[in-house]
């Protein structure tokens, strides 16, 4: 095998600050996070303390505002802090991108006494987040959703089952979307609930193919009630807070992709360097040289579209347009790219003794989560054509 050690992304950072952030992270994710990915993934290891580690460092709040506990950095900055991290361990990254989706209703909606009693501990208290919408019946039809929050007084009693919970079971507070008026987006309301609420629980966690790590599970609400100081926003407009936290969040969901695609990138250059056969190193053959040149582009025009996302999102322009094409393009890159990573180690990217099947089973998670890759699509076609004719 290669001594070849993968060299630093080359990233194009706004700040001085930006650079020594990034620098920090590529420390932790050097000594904390990859050393123990592999082992812990395989043993299915949820690692919560890199999580307070991530905390205690600043790095669980960095888009938000500093008054709060945040980092105040633009997402163009807190999107490659994601990809670094996931480029170590996919759990982590997008263990903190799902973190800062379950804050974006508070950050983003509720009033300055909800934020300044909640947030400081969400942002920067060692808590973790997990963000609710899906459910057994409504997963791509968010607006179908079935969970129920009935007023009782100055309480709300919440009942119904989410699916699909990223930090099911674990999270110290979770965003839930709650029908509490008519069918439909408009009947949709969003409220912060405790983790430890009485009538919480959640079930086994989902055996998955990838991202074993990370508990995904179903969460069953069996008249939580939480009063109604916890209710985020007017009623009826949580699906429109959910809307604009999932643009946000997709953006995540493709520097998560990116960094794994890199991941399997470096991997497989490095194999490539070091293996001969037929007197030379494989790398030398222009077939493998072509096929890793057509992934580090992939990776690069990835990296463009999800930064130029980004940056039209600290303008405070639209953006929703292009996170859905961020997060189509990033996450079928990395697909793209761990099955060629695989096919460049041969046989032995078939086995768990390298990271590049690992990096492959993850990958295909990445075109699923937060909006199938089929919904951006339809995302990306309404922008452009209108809606579908009814």
């Amino acid at each position: 095998m290669s001594d070849r050690v993968p060299q630093p992304v080359d990233r194009q950072l706004p700040t001085e600050e930006a650079r020594d952030l990034i620098a920090l992270v590529r420390d932790i994710a050097r000594r904390e996070i990859a050393p123990r990915a592999a082992e812990e993934e395989e043993a299915g290891h949820f690692p919560r303390e890199l999580f307070t580690l991530l905390s205690g460092s600043g790095l669980l709040g960095l888009p938000y505002d500093s008054a709060h506990g945040g980092g105040d950095q633009p997402y163009e900055v807190y999107l490659q802090v994601l990809e670094e991290l996931a480029a170590a361990r996919l759990t982590v990254g997008l263990g903190v991108s799902v973190h800062t989706l379950a804050c974006h209703a508070l950050a983003g909606y509720g009033t300055k006494e909800q934020q300044t009693e909640h947030l400081p501990a969400m942002l920067g208290g060692g808590l973790l987040g997990a963000y609710c919408l899906s459910e057994p019946s409504s997963g791509s039809d968010a607006a179908s959703l079935r969970t129920k929050a009935v007023r009782d007084g100055d309480d709300w009693v919440i009942t119904g089952t989410k699916s699909w919970i990223t930090h099911g079971g674990i999270a110290d507070f979770c965003t839930v979307l709650a029908r509490t008026g008519e069918d439909g987006p408009r009947g949709i309301t969003a409220f912060l609930v405790p983790g430890d609420a009485p009538g919480l629980t959640a079930a086994a966690p989902e055996k998955k193919m990838g991202m074993k790590g990370s508990p995904t599970a179903q969460l069953h609400f069996d008249g939580v009630r939480v009063p109604d100081g916890r209710r985020l926003g007017e009623e009826g407009q949580g699906f429109a807070i959910a809307l604009s936290a999932l643009d946000s969040g997709r953006l995540g969901i493709a520097a998560c992709a990116i960094g794994v695609a890199q991941a399997a990138l470096d991997e497989a250059l490095a194999y490539a360097t070091g293996r001969r056969q037929f007197g030379r190193p494989i790398v030398d053959f222009q077939g493998l040289r072509f096929m890793l040149a057509d992934m580090a582009t992939r990776i690069e025009a990835g990296r463009a579209l999800y930064l130029a996302a980004a940056r039209a999102r600290d303008a405070g322009a639209p953006f929703s347009r292009q996170a859905a094409m961020a997060k189509l393009f990033c996450t079928d890159a990395a697909m793209s790219v761990t099955v060629d990573a695989v096919q460049v180690l041969g046989g032995y990217g078939y086995t768990a003794d390298f990271p590049a099947e690992r990096y492959m089973r993850e990958a295909k998670a990445l075109q699923i989560v937060e909006g199938t890759n089929q919904i951006q699509r339809m995302v990306i076609a309404r922008h452009l054509a209108g809606p579908e004719s009814r």
